[in-house]
């Protein structure tokens, strides 16, 4: 199954001429996801050609206005297009008091349903948000001013036939073939042929997104393996201190954090608006991890 990734945002606090705040689309084919919803998502989701309505599942890393300030416009939209399906509000501790603020403050009314879960997720260990039949979802505490996570998407693994195994058998577009995929053996022409010879597993894909977040090790665990890493970089590093002071990673912090993980694919983002050009923070980053990409706005990525 493909994965589509579109970065919709890729500034920090203050938007840009060319970068709006934070949000990232996800595209499983079976589910419209968004992870963070900041000021100006609606014309984003626009303008890359993504159906809003088609958006099930809502992730919010923290509520600084720059990740959350575009959800009360995007609910409301939703009503007005008469959206009969409930959507899904997850976020961290608080969450369920700050959303209710925000219906009260915009009198946001809907006669769809909205659920809102409250991810009461550790430093330390992974805390699976929700589970279907082809993939999951975890959350791990960052460290930051107020309470934020990152989030892991995780495809599950699938059992894949070996073609070379059961073709010269005459087993192709043969029934039996599905229950091989199932992990089990079967007779076929008085010869039995086991699961463990004719199938393999396939590892699933991982994408793995941290926005504000200062480094951590826990956070190299969590990405580890990512076939893509979506990660700040507000900094360059002859700020990290002003990185420490705020909860925020450098573009060498982000790099070490995506070597030391084995990712296959960084994706920069979250800059400050003092970079025009991202070129900086890009260099910094491909010293330590060469298979580094600086987003830009509407940039997307299929794994």
């Amino acid at each position: 199954m493909t994965a589509k990734i579109t970065i919709l945002g890729t500034s920090s606090a203050f938007p840009t001429k060319q970068r709006g705040h934070s949000a990232t689309h996800l595209d499983v084919g079976s589910e419209s996801m968004l992870f963070d919803c900041g000021e100006n998502t609606q014309r984003q989701i626009a303008l890359a050609g993504i159906s809003p309505m088609k958006i099930s599942r809502i992730f919010l890393t923290h509520w600084h206005g720059d990740h959350v300030l575009g959800l009360g416009g995007l609910l409301q939209s939703f009503q007005m297009n008469k959206r009969k399906t409930a959507v899904n509000v997850y976020g961290p501790e608080q969450t369920r008091e700050r959303f209710q603020h925000m219906l009260k403050a915009f009198e946001i009314r809907t006669q769809y349903g909205i659920n809102v879960y409250e991810v009461k997720a550790s430093a330390t260990k992974p805390f699976k948000i929700l589970e279907d039949s082809t993939y999951e979802i975890f959350a791990i505490k960052v460290k930051h001013p107020i309470p934020c996570l990152a989030f892991m998407y995780k495809e599950k693994d699938r059992r894949r036939v070996k073609k070379d195994v059961i073709k010269p058998l005459g087993l192709e577009g043969n029934p039996l073939v599905s229950k091989l995929q199932e992990g089990k053996d079967i007779e076929y022409k008085g010869k039995k042929i086991t699961a463990k010879k004719a199938t393999y597993m396939q590892p699933g894909k991982k994408i793995v997104y941290i926005i504000d977040a200062a480094y951590s090790e826990q956070l190299v665990k969590f990405a580890s393996d990512a076939d893509l890493l979506i990660c700040e970089s507000t900094f360059a590093s002859d700020l990290k201190q002003e990185a420490r002071e705020y909860g925020h990673m450098t573009a060498a912090d982000a790099a070490t954090l995506a070597k030391k993980a084995k990712a296959k694919k960084l994706v920069l983002t979250h800059f400050s608006q003092r970079y025009r050009d991202t070129n900086i923070l890009l260099e910094e980053a491909k010293k330590i991890f060469k298979n580094t990409i600086a987003a830009e706005d509407l940039d997307s990525f299929e794994i």
